[in-house]
Parts: C-alpha cells; structure tokens; sequence
C-alpha cells in the first residue's frame, strides 16, 4: 500500500512509519512531504491510497491540503496525525473529507484501531 506522510518534523514522520509496522502494516511504502504545499506538489505523481497528516505546519496547514485535495476530486483515504484533537477540529476534519484523527502521542494500538476499518 502506497501512504504518504506529511508532517513538519522529520522525526516524526520517522516515528509514524515505525508505529504503523509495530501495529503490523508491513506492507506500506512511504513517501513524505514536509507541509501541504510540499504534498500538494507530490500527490498526483505518487497517487498513494492512504494519506496520514500532521494538523499543523508551515505554508499549508492539514486541513487546508485535505480541502485543496478533496476540490481537485482526489477521494484517497485520508487521517489526521496530530497533537490537538479538539472536537471542534475532529468535526471539521470529518467534514472536509477525513476518514479518521489519531492524536498525538499515539500508540501502534491507536493505529490500528483507526486504520483496520479504513484500510481493511
């Protein structure tokens, strides 16, 4: 399964991926994207079938990308990654199109309870 992980930090990105195989997604091939505008310019060309993103970051934040990518009418599974995780936020997230939010700090169990409905 082709994912693509956008987030700010390096470090992170390197955390998520190391979660999603401790949650047994072996599976998963991985490019990364350091803002929405940096995934933005990736998408098209990588076409992954899961994105999991960071809420917060420079130039284009998550959910800017998410409505960015939903109005070009790219349907690929998409979940937050984040550390706020507000109702307000998990409200809007379901409303641009997220299928899931995992709040930060997350654990390979918080995963997979999100993405085993998602990805199958």
């Amino acid at each position: 399964m082709k994912v693509m992980i956008v987030d700010d930090s390096k470090s992170m990105r390197m955390i998520v991926k190391r979660t999603l195989k401790q949650a047994g997604f072996e599976d998963m091939e991985f490019e990364e994207a350091d803002d929405g505008t940096d995934a933005l310019a990736k998408i098209d060309g990588y076409e992954p079938e899961l994105v999991l993103c960071d809420w917060n970051m420079p130039t284009m934040n998550g959910i800017d990308f998410l409505i960015a990518i939903r109005e070009a009418g790219n349907t690929v599974k998409f979940g937050f990654v984040t550390t706020e995780s507000t109702a307000e936020m998990r409200a809007a997230a379901k409303q641009a199109g997220a299928q899931f939010l995992i709040a930060k700090p997350f654990t390979p169990e918080s995963f997979e309870k999100a993405l085993r409905p998602v990805i199958g």
